[in-house]
């Protein structure tokens, strides 16, 4: 009987002991798999992303943000490397410096998404290194493990807001993805900040903090990866509305092309319908453009259609202008009678001609002859107005150049003659003519 109860207390004694060493590595293996094995796995992907970065920075140096971006994913991947690390190199190095050069990382990705918006860094975007380094060498902080989690949760909360400001920044009516991307920072920032807030409240041991860390800093990872894809589909979504602003776009002086320009034609329509206007094609040319190139040399050519661009583009309503070919421009505007389109026309005729074009040698004397057809909004017909608009600019060529002349909606709705008339249209006068005229009515008023 003793040898049988020895062998039933051995027996309970080493049930007992294997029970708590089960509950003891259990803990160990969650407090290794949460530090260890989750900053291994993020500090690999942050390095992987930080390389893909810098290499699409390479490519593309003008746009910064990709440099920040891979700081930033640098940083982070070099600061959790050091915290893992904590054991085997000084606590200073680990604790105070690893989690400031990981929260620094955030600074940098929030000046990433400045910069993309062309905007300059903000000072609030270095907040959440400043609180962590603020409040890591208070005593009851610097001391206490489940104090410097609450922190380091505070902090990156705070980087979470700035991501979330630095988002909100830019055009968020025309980049829908803006507000999904702001909506994860959003949430991580909501999770850190919880996560600190029962942490202060319940005051966890050191294990049950390591185990919250580790679920909020897995959580924050998760939240990070959705945040970069979304980035990428951002930044995919406005270089392809570059691309196709580039294939709408006159490369030389940056207004529409004649694809782009005639794409806006239905929406003017439309608008002059709404607004019960008219419709008018304005179309203009470079009056002896050939000669300038030939005198003055091709470059100073592009100095006169870049400027006569940039100056006209001014005076059309909604900008709906742009180069047809060579010397030749075209605006379409929603007008409410001819007068108005005569207005918009002689006003950039008259400027143009005080306009100094210079070549860096010589001023360069320019002209522009320009042709008005109009037509009411439901009859409007984009082949026929340009047709008319251009049988106008031969009658204003015709007429001595420098000058406009429009085609009323009945002539603009005419049949096209085989032989273009030089008399055709309405001359308008120009502001010089109506001067003139003035001064002859004195002259006579005196004479009578």
């Amino acid at each position: 009987m003793p040898h049988r109860n020895s062998i039933k207390e051995l027996a309970s004694f080493l049930s007992k002991n294997a029970a708590q060493q089960t509950r003891s590595t259990g803990k160990g293996f969650a407090a290794v798999f949460n530090i260890a094995t989750g900053l291994a796995i993020w500090c690999s992907e942050a390095m992987t992303l930080a390389l893909v970065l810098f290499v699409a920075w390479r490519h593309n140096v003008r746009n910064e943000a990709y440099l920040y971006w891979g700081l930033g994913f640098l940083l982070t991947g070099i600061g959790f490397a050091m915290i893992a690390l904590r054991g085997q190199v000084p606590s200073l190095v680990s604790v105070e410096i690893g989690n400031a050069i990981a929260l620094l990382g955030q600074s940098a990705w929030v000046a990433g998404f400045l910069a993309l918006d062309r905007k300059k860094i903000e000072w609030w975007a270095l907040l959440p290194p400043a609180i962590w380094l603020a409040g890591v060498f208070l005593p009851w902080v610097n001391t206490d493990y489940s104090n410097r989690v609450v922190l380091y949760n505070l902090a990156s909360a705070t980087g979470a807001t700035a991501l979330a400001m630095a988002v909100a920044a830019g055009d968020m009516r025309r980049e829908r993805t803006r507000i999904k991307l702001m909506g994860v920072f959003v949430v991580q920032g909501c999770l850190c900040f919880g996560s600190a807030l029962t942490m202060a409240v319940t005051l966890p041991s050191d294990i049950d903090a390591t185990n919250l860390g580790g679920v909020s800093a897995m959580a924050s990872a998760f939240l990070l990866t959705i945040a970069f894809a979304l980035t990428c589909r951002l930044v995919m979504e406005r270089s392809e509305r570059h691309l196709r602003a580039m294939t709408l776009t006159d490369s030389l002086t940056g207004v529409l092309n004649r694809r782009g320009l005639l794409g806006y034609f239905e929406a003017i329509q439309e608008r002059a319908h709404s607004e019960q206007r008219q419709v008018a094609v304005i179309l203009f040319d470079l009056d002896h453009f050939k000669r300038v190139n030939d005198r003055f040399g091709h470059q100073a050519g592009d100095a006169v259609l870049t400027a006569f661009a940039r100056m006209a583009r001014q005076y059309i309503p909604n900008h709906i202008f742009g180069r047809m070919g060579g010397e030749e421009f075209a605006a379409f505007a929603a007008v409410s009678d001819q007068m108005e389109a005569e207005a918009i026309a002689e006003a950039i005729r008259t400027e143009f001609c005080r306009l100094p074009v210079s070549t860096g040698e010589a001023i360069v004397p320019v002209t522009v002859s320009i042709g008005i057809a109009l037509a009411a909004s439901i009859e409007a017909n984009i082949d026929k107005l340009i047709s008319a608009a251009d049988r106008a600019l031969y009658a204003a060529k015709a007429a001595g150049r420098n000058c406009t002349v429009t085609f009323g909606e009945a002539e603009a709705a005419a049949p096209a003659p085989a032989t273009p008339s030089p008399t055709a249209g309405e001359l308008v006068p120009t502001i010089d003519d109506q001067v003139e005229a003035l001064r002859r009515m004195g002259t006579l008023s005196r004479a009578g």
